[in-house]
């Protein structure tokens, strides 16, 4: 796995795949032997069904084939897959809770409620994904740092503005980030789906735990003639700036997840550090402060900085 997103991605298909199937098998003491999988589209009416294990197979099939085809392409972090994953996986999550929550409580597939408002639902927030996906594919691909030669300091020729790019993605942040991302969405459809009592509450944390795991899980640090400039998660959201006037030194130092106090966004002794591997750290001082970024190239983007400090003093 090559492409460290892949971790996510997996994540958020083993997740659906596992909605899919457990959505009927939780209800099955509330359903009938039959299950209504298909209405009419003038009455609305239902006028197909499945037996239960295959209502429960058939749309986690349905999304195997569709993610070993995003798979086989070897594009998992591509704009389109990002809206196959993220469109299919909600579309079809809906429709399974949409079917269950018809046939609740009723003794024969036939007697099922309509499922018609549940359809427009569901179409328009798995579109609502479809472009977050593409917008987080586009926003999350890797820079490549550009070819700024020597450390720890270097000379920058006269007229030439030189730009340093770096990223690191942390894969278990991000798949953390898709399994409570999973939970939420698999709690809001139990509770829409009749499954379970509204659980607003811990579908609220779950899913704004998912979205801060994330924003944590990859970071962008740039230094430009302007200074230095870190941003966190794919969407590039929130962005820490800090001018060149402002700061003071800029080192590498090895540091671990055990001297940063953890993953993530960490303040201890140390200052600031966003702790997403291991090793080299681009290290500042600003208004007598330290803040650490572990990035790759670290190295590369403090003799850039140096350089920019020593013409501004």
């Amino acid at each position: 796995m090559k492409d460290r997103r892949m971790w996510g991605a997996a994540g958020w298909a083993a997740g659906i795949t596992g909605l899919l199937v457990a959505m009927p098998f939780a209800a099955r003491g509330r359903l009938p032997e039959r299950l209504a999988t298909h209405w009419g589209g003038g009455s609305g009416a239902p006028d197909g069904s499945m037996p239960l294990w295959a209502a429960a197979v058939f749309p986690a099939a349905v999304w195997a084939a569709l993610v070993l085809g995003v798979a086989l392409t070897r594009r998992w972090s591509g704009p389109g897959a990002g809206a196959a994953l993220a469109s299919g996986g909600v579309l079809l999550a809906g429709a399974q809770a949409a079917v269950v929550r018809a046939n609740l409580d009723r003794d024969d597939w036939r007697q099922a409620g309509p499922v018609t408002v549940w359809v427009v639902a569901v179409v328009a927030v798995a579109a609502l994904a479809g472009a977050a996906g593409v917008l987080l594919a586009r926003r999350g691909a890797d820079p490549a740092p550009a070819p700024v030669p020597g450390a720890p300091g270097l000379e920058v020729p006269g007229g030439q503005r030189l730009v340093w790019l770096a990223r690191t993605t942390n894969p278990w942040l991000q798949l953390l980030s898709a399994v409570l991302g999973v939970a939420a969405l698999g709690g809001v459809l139990a509770g829409l789906g009749g499954l379970i009592g509204a659980q607003w509450p811990a579908a609220a944390v779950l899913g704004l735990t998912s979205l801060v795991v994330l924003g944590c899980s990859s970071v962008q640090a740039r230094v430009s003639g302007k200074g230095l400039e870190v941003a966190f998660g794919p969407l590039g959201r929130p962005v820490r700036r800090w001018a060149a006037a402002d700061i003071e030194a800029a080192w590498t130092e090895d540091r671990t997840p055990a001297r940063a106090g953890g993953w993530g966004y960490r303040i201890n002794g140390l200052g600031t550090t966003v702790m997403l591997r291991g090793g080299p750290c681009l290290v500042i001082r600003a208004k007598g402060r330290d803040f650490a970024v572990s990035v790759d190239d670290a190295e590369r983007g403090a003799a850039l900085l140096n350089s920019l400090l020593s013409k501004a003093g």
